[in-house]
């Protein structure tokens, strides 16, 4: 019982652990051949936000709204790539060679 319990208390903190790797790294999105640009940590936090003067315009709305998605979207994508390594590496140090099965 008291092992398990150890178990458990190992795995919250390899998480915690984890969640403060992962609030390190950060993946970019882009669209519009670099007009819009979208920083985003490991943990899918957007941390920035570059709009070329361009796209400012009245008449760029609906292209800065496309772009800014765009871009949104490709940045949260190579951060649950990220995210998903790091849980993949937590699961199987925790797990040992069963680790790899999952």
């Amino acid at each position: 019982m008291f092992d398990m319990f150890g178990k458990l208390q190992e795995a919250q903190q390899k998480m915690k652990e984890s969640k403060e790797r992962l609030a390190l790294i950060t993946v970019d999105g882009e669209a519009g051949d670099g007009a819009v640009k979208v920083t985003v940590t490991g943990n899918r936090e957007v941390k920035s936000l570059e709009i070329a003067e361009r796209l400012l315009e009245k008449d760029n709305k609906e292209e800065l709204e496309d772009l800014v998605i765009t871009a949104l979207n490709r940045a949260l994508k190579s951060a649950e790539n990220t995210w998903e390594s790091e849980m993949k590496s937590v699961a199987g140090g925790m797990l040992g060679p069963l680790g790899g099965l999952f």
